[in-house]
């Protein structure tokens, strides 16, 4: 065999070779992937009846999870979560960073040593010190009027304004109110950017604010909360307004002053106060209601002074105990105790026992409520006081006039306000006539029912509300001076601690 037919001999042997080897392993595959096709078959199908009778309807969970906000977008619920997504509070900050200023108010203090005033002569052991006190303030017209709070500028001999974008003023004091910590200021200035009052009635609990201030000196400081409560009495906060707006926006020491914003950057409130251990925010902040704020404001720029009004009812919060007296079934409004004579409320028909739930519609539950709407109005005024009697309800249009009578417990006496007519009788031009008297001390003395009240520490006192505020304005261990004429006309003092 030639060496050629050899090799193809060879080639075709080997080629039927390889191509039988090549079966075979098709074969070992078609096996493999048969059986490999079975077994998934096996576990598609058990999976399968696992799925179906087994294991619990994930997949429904998982759709009804899905299909809920569905549900839900057509509810308010959706809408306030939506907006509340979707609220931008740059424009809000905008619109309040050039209008809240830094205030600074510095006042001197004499101090004397009697003792080197002995030694070196009178004169030498006198020495003044200076105090500065820093706040916030909020521009409330382009002409240059400021509101802040009392306690920001109490005793302030200069007052100094930085705007925010560092201009400085000196400020001249306008009038101020302690009763709900308000002073209003005014600058030399023009163009002023300014916030615009709010309506503090309609905000609702939960919706958002801003807080614009200059807490430990950081200027233009913007903090962000919802409104938390309405008509929140604080407790141990002297004669200052109970019917705070209490909110969780950040506030610190120098936010007192500043301002507080809806959305829309409307001023909704003046920064107050903060309920701490600390000194500093721990989650807490309470405002002066802007409804208060700007009548408090028009009151000082009109008449110089605040006209309160009054209703001519005393009383307190209903309780179970009252309602339960009264056969209702409510436990909410201000339950009357006594009606006071020929006052607006006895002309309208209040009696003692009625118990007030709403004024102008405005819901009443408790007496921060009702002396909170009080103070956003005036005497002479008429509002609708909705009321209970026996289980009915009425409602009755009452004439607020000017307080004219008042408890102060800080000094244990009723006082009255007496009328031109009386003081010309009395030959005085002011005071207080004192009605009723508790404090046991002041009776040993010889204080009387029919003591005229004319002056404290120096300063006239013409109306109830002059002694409520003076009592507000005192300050830890400072001493009150009370001038008073006795039953003779004789002027007679006493030293308050």
């Amino acid at each position: 065999m030639s060496v050629n037919k050899a090799l193809n001999h060879f080639f075709k042997k080997k080629n039927i070779l390889i191509l039988s080897i090549n079966y075979k392993n098709i074969l070992k595959m078609k096996k493999i992937a048969s059986i490999v096709l079975f077994s998934a078959l096996g576990g598609i199908l058990t999976l399968g009846a696992y799925k179906l009778f087994l294991e619990k309807p994930q997949i429904i969970i998982e759709k009804a999870i899905e299909s809920t906000p569905n549900a839900i977008t057509t509810s308010n619920t959706s809408r306030l979560i939506a907006s509340t997504e979707n609220t931008d509070f740059t424009v809000a900050a905008e619109k309040t960073l050039n209008s809240v200023v830094h205030v600074k108010n510095t006042s001197f203090k004499t101090v004397r040593d009697p003792f080197s005033e002995l030694f070196y002569g009178e004169g030498s052991g006198t020495k003044q010190y200076s105090q500065i006190g820093t706040g916030s303030g909020v521009i409330i017209s382009s002409d240059g009027y400021i509101i802040t709070n009392n306690h920001v500028i109490k005793n302030a001999t200069e007052i100094e304004v930085t705007l925010n974008n560092k201009k400085v003023y000196k400020a001249k004091m306008i009038g101020t109110d302690s009763t709900n910590d308000i002073a209003l200021l005014k600058v030399e200035a023009e163009d002023l950017p300014y916030i615009v009052f709010g309506d503090s009635n309609s905000v609702k609990v939960g919706e958002w604010v801003l807080a614009v201030g200059n807490p430990y000196n950081l200027t233009s400081t913007v903090t962000a909360g919802i409104i938390s409560a309405k008509g929140r009495d604080l407790e141990g906060n002297g004669n200052i307004t109970d019917s705070f707006i209490q909110t969780d926006a950040a506030v610190n020491p120098g936010n007192s002053g500043g301002a507080l914003v809806n959305a829309r950057g409307e001023l909704v409130g003046v920064n107050t106060a903060i309920s701490s251990r600390t000194g500093s925010f721990i989650g807490y902040s309470f405002a002066v209601p802007s409804n208060i704020a700007k009548k408090v404001v028009e009151d000082l720029m009109e008449f110089g002074n605040v006209q309160k009004a009054v209703l001519g009812i005393s009383g307190g919060e209903l309780n179970n105990k009252a309602a339960e007296n009264l056969d209702i079934d409510i436990t909410e409004g201000f339950y009357i105790s006594d009606v006071i004579e020929n006052s607006g409320a006895e002309k309208a028909g209040l009696k003692k026992e009625d118990v007030i739930v709403k004024l102008n519609n405005v819901k009443i539950s408790t007496f921060a409520d009702l002396q909170g709407f009080l103070r956003t109005k005036r005497p002479e005024e008429f509002i609708a006081v909705t009321y209970l009697r026996n289980g009915n309800e009425y409602t009755t249009n009452v004439k607020l006039s000017k307080n004219e009578i008042s408890k102060v417990s800080a000094l244990g006496l009723e006082l009255r306000n007496i009328d031109s007519k009386d003081l010309e009788k009395m030959s005085i031009v002011n005071g207080v006539k004192i009605t009723g008297i508790t404090n046991k001390e002041l009776m040993n003395y010889g204080v009387q029912k029919g003591f005229v009240i004319i002056a404290i520490n120096n300063q006239k006192v013409n109306s109830v509300d002059d002694v409520n505020e003076m009592i507000a304005a005192k300050t830890e261990g400072e001493v009150l001076r009370i001038e008073m004429l006795n039953l003779e006309g004789e002027a007679e003092r006493y030293i308050f601690r």
